[in-house]
């Protein structure tokens, strides 16, 4: 029998210290520790806000979300309000390559953990401050949650510019939180690059609203980024109230149609290559500036067959499609069942659950084991005895 050879985890090695709360700062130490990395989760009396999202099957604070955003990490509970709890997170932070938090500036000053305070505990660490808003901006102290960020940003009126209805809505994911903990990820990567290269420690803002603000805007700034602007802002692709899944005979398929030559070529597929020819739409620019008619014109015809009949045919033409899904349908995909996406496991203590395998994959760390979500405080014990002196 061939002798396992042991690969050591990318991330082996580092310690981060995550009193980060919710989704935000959770979610970046969360790819981490997929990566290897030893998280402390410092979390207050009562726990972290994330245990209490969704429902909790044996354990009270172990709820859904807080399986899959905190896994791989461990807990302790400490009140750094008090004494001798504040000189328990000294003490870790003295072995620590790094400290991610989320609480206010002026707030974590006053508990004694700011930047300055942290550096002297220990000169290279890299001091992660997960920020609402840039602290040089005039809403610096203001409280940060992922509605209030989609609204700041113009999120919320994306929809109204699809659909006519003028009412700003929110996209419904928590989205500016795991976008901005991607941001946090990276900054904390970069954060240990320089490190390695430099020795030096340094001082990391990653504040949400710019973060998502960048990210939103990416696209969509489209013609406002020329100054003098030379077209409205909005990706007109992306806005266009036709550029929706197509219904099917028994359900709704998404095509896309992504050149000119494509959307000749389907409506040759739908058995209707004369209605292109119609005043309008008989060549390609015009079909670019009526791209919400081009699309209707395919919605009136797509019902004319089922989604897996349609699936077949525009396979077989190349062309980019999917049926559109239920989020309970994903489940039963059949590609992220071939790839090992979704991963039976069992929690200690919660039993049974379903965990989604981290999405990147490593030839230098291909087979790693996920850690699982700890109880609350579940290595308190241990972790005061070991920093409490």
């Amino acid at each position: 029998m061939e002798e396992r050879v042991d690969i050591m985890k990318m991330l082996e090695g580092f310690r981060i210290v995550d009193m980060s709360t919710v989704i935000f700062g959770p979610y970046a130490t969360q790819m981490l520790a997929d990566l290897g990395a030893e998280v402390i989760k410092v979390e207050a009396p009562g726990g972290d806000v994330s245990r209490y999202i969704g429902r909790s099957a044996k354990t009270k604070g172990s709820g859904s979300t807080h399986l899959t955003v905190n896994r791989g990490k461990k807990s302790v509970v400490l009140d750094v309000k008090q004494p001798d709890d504040a000189k328990i997170l000294k003490n870790i932070l003295k072995t620590a390559d790094v400290f991610i938090h989320n609480v206010r500036a002026k707030a974590i000053e006053r508990l004694g953990f700011g930047y300055e305070a942290c550096r002297a505990l220990k000169a290279d660490i890299i001091y992660v401050h997960c920020a609402g808003f840039g602290q040089s901006g005039p809403y610096r102290d203001h409280q940060a949650y992922d509605d209030v960020i989609q609204a700041a940003t113009g999120t919320c009126s994306l929809a109204p510019r699809v659909d006519g209805n003028p009412r700003p809505r929110y996209i419904p994911s928590l989205i500016a939180d795991k976008v901005s903990g991607q941001y946090g990820a990276q900054a904390i990567l970069a954060a240990l690059i320089h490190r390695l290269r430099t020795g030096e420690g340094q001082h990391v803002e990653v504040p949400m609203f710019e973060a998502f603000a960048n990210f939103i805007l990416e696209e969509h700034m489209q013609d406002t980024t020329l100054i003098p602007a030379i077209g409205p802002i909005g990706y007109p692709r992306q806005i266009d109230p036709g550029r929706q899944p197509f219904p099917t005979s028994d359900g709704y398929i998404s095509i896309v149609p992504y050149t000119d030559d494509k959307i000749l070529e389907l409506f040759e597929l739908l058995d209707a290559p004369d209605m292109l020819s119609t005043e309008g739409l008989d060549t390609p620019l015009l079909r670019f500036l009526q791209s919400e008619r081009v699309y209707n014109l395919v919605a009136r015809l797509t019902p004319a067959k089922s989604t897996a009949e349609w699936m077949e045919i525009l396979t077989a033409a190349q062309f980019p499609v999917m049926p559109a899904y239920d989020l309970n349908d994903v489940f039963e995909d059949p590609h992220l069942k071939a790839v090992d996406f979704f991963k039976e496991s069992n929690h200690p203590t919660e039993g049974r659950y379903r965990m989604m395998r981290p999405p990147v994959i490593y030839s230098a760390d291909p087979n790693r084991e996920i850690g699982h979500a700890p109880n609350l405080d579940q290595d308190g014990d241990a972790i005061r005895a070991e920093f409490g002196g």
